[in-house]
């Protein structure tokens, strides 16, 4: 069932709890979250970025809607990071129901402009907005980007930048980044940062680039206010993990995909299952169908 991103994080906000974003952008990725989230009975949203849009072709798309109209279990899906106007508007014609617009990187006046001429055209047409304020870190390959130093969201601009552009949901920075952290840095969220942002913004807030940070300061994010975690790192690298270890067995014969792929999918899914009961979406599907 197809929902906007607005739908989805306003229930998510007033039960206090987080949707995860997966980046799931291949056809293996995508079954193995969809089965997740149905067993955990956890609603979510199918984030693809611009590049892993280019790459699977819009065709993929096609898949994507047949797999959330064949069930009842609330999905949105999101365009993650995107770059400008263009974008946008080649998202919301192909379907997506919510997007993101990220001006992160631009001066505050110009962030402020371009994203209220998007708030525009998507609400006119029923999608949600998603923008960012502040800078998420980078830590190498990855796609969606980033910075080599986080620049922190200061809350009054925050407040200031919601009211307006009119977005439905605010990314912040506290501390995450793109990626997964080498293992000689330690991730720290600025857990009293996010606490001064829910003081002032009524919007939902999303924390992108989660995979490396700590459970328990994502989790304290979680009860802080969060209501929507970006997850891509981690699957995948469950995934490739896995595909590494079977084609490095010593059997050349392996070449049939369906003999290949099933596990890697198996361990992409048991990472997003700890992922949804981490951020308190299990048996949160209910909700969603409340009068």
């Amino acid at each position: 069932m197809l929902i906007t991103g607005k739908e989805m994080l306003e229930v998510a906000k007033k039960h206090h709890f987080a949707v995860p974003a997966f980046n799931a952008g291949s056809g293996q990725l995508l079954p193995a979250i969809m089965d997740a989230c149905k067993e955990e009975k956890a609603p979510f949203i199918m984030a693809i970025h611009p590049d892993e849009l280019s790459f699977l072709r819009d065709s993929f798309i096609g898949q994507v809607m047949d797999e959330i109209n064949a069930t009842e279990l609330p999905v949105a899906l999101h365009l993650d990071h995107g770059a400008n106007i263009d974008q946008i508007l080649h998202a919301i014609q192909l379907g997506f129901s919510s997007v993101m617009i990220d001006g992160s990187s631009l001066p505050f006046e110009e962030n402020v402009k371009q994203t209220q001429e998007v708030v525009k055209l998507a609400h006119a047409v029923g999608v949600s907005v998603e923008a960012e304020l502040g800078t998420i870190g980078d830590t190498g390959n990855n796609v969606e980007g980033g910075v080599s130093e986080i620049i922190y969201t200061d809350p009054e601009k925050a407040k200031e930048f919601v009211e307006r552009t009119g977005v439905d949901s605010l990314a912040v920075a506290i501390g995450t980044a793109h990626g997964l952290y080498p293992k000689n840095m330690k991730p720290k969220l600025r857990l009293d940062i996010l606490e001064e942002i829910t003081k002032l913004v009524d919007v939902p807030l999303v924390l992108h680039g989660g995979s490396s940070n700590p459970d328990e300061e994502i989790s304290k994010s979680v009860e802080i206010g969060v209501s929507k975690i970006n997850i891509s790192s981690d699957i995948k690298i469950s995934f490739t993990e896995k595909l590494r270890e079977i084609l490095n067995n010593g059997n050349m014969e392996i070449r049939e995909p369906n003999v290949i792929f099933p596990d890697c999918m198996e361990a992409a899914k048991k990472t997003a299952i700890e992922k949804i009961r981490l951020f308190k979406t299990n048996d949160t599907e209910k909700y969603y169908f409340e009068k």
